[in-house]
């Protein structure tokens, strides 16, 4: 399958389609969460070339030790885009204001696309309702997308009916490995909690990771899922 999802006009405004055609290896990586060090390590672990993507779920930012050095890294590399998370999303919307924020960052994750998509992947950062056409979501579900119709991280979660058509790629919740479906592959592992940092490769169907060396938040384990 090679359609181009269909959204409202509100979200089809920040989709970015991509032709996957035009690169070489392709990478999904996970939230980041001001990990500037670990997303280095994991950068070289993938000997990246000119003709290379690196497509990030977002959440670049907030809890981490260098959110600014993650928005530089990301945003000065043609070979690096990203969604917009819920944490940058906070920050646009005048939620948070953190000390570290800088001119141009706010406008900066402002100009991020809600989704990105490609061949039969879908990229974004929460998720979506399997009960509901993606024409029916809103840019705040999208972005925080967990338990549609259930309790949070109590579940149960949207990926356990999501049957397709695409393979939604995503972070937000918390895993202490990948989540591997079918159609729904989970990159948020608790690198800034002290997990890994994990990037998909979409051409061998296989993830790599990096540790985290410092546990920059405690987070509680009933907030870090098992995939089943």
């Amino acid at each position: 399958m090679n359609t181009t999802p269909q959204f409202s006009d509100d979200i089809e405004a920040r989709h970015e389609r991509i032709d996957v055609d035009d690169y070489g290896e392709v990478y999904v990586v996970g939230d980041v969460h001001g990990s500037r060090a670990t997303l280095e390590a994991l950068l070289a672990d993938l000997e990246l070339t000119d003709d290379d993507l690196v497509v990030f779920v977002g959440d670049l930012v907030r809890k981490g030790p260098d959110s600014p050095g993650v928005i530089d890294r990301v945003r000065d590399d043609d070979r690096l885009v990203s969604v917009r998370g819920n944490n940058e999303q906070k920050i646009v919307r005048g939620d948070k204001d953190p000390d570290w924020l800088r001119d141009g960052d706010r406008a900066y994750f402002e100009s991020l696309p809600v989704a990105i998509s490609f061949g039969d992947a879908l990229v974004v950062h929460g998720g979506v309702d399997p009960e509901r056409a993606l024409e029916n979501h809103t840019v705040e579900e999208l972005l925080t997308m967990r338990a549609p119709h259930g309790d949070g991280y109590d579940g149960p979660f949207w990926y356990d009916e999501y049957d397709g058509p695409y393979r939604v790629f995503f972070g937000h919740t918390v895993h202490d490995s990948p989540v591997e479906r079918k159609h729904a592959v989970g990159l948020a592992t608790g690198c800034v909690y002290g997990g890994t940092l994990t990037a998909y490769d979409y051409r061998r169907d296989e993830f790599v990771t990096v540790d985290q060396t410092t546990t920059h938040q405690d987070r509680d384990d009933s907030k870090i899922v098992t995939p089943i």
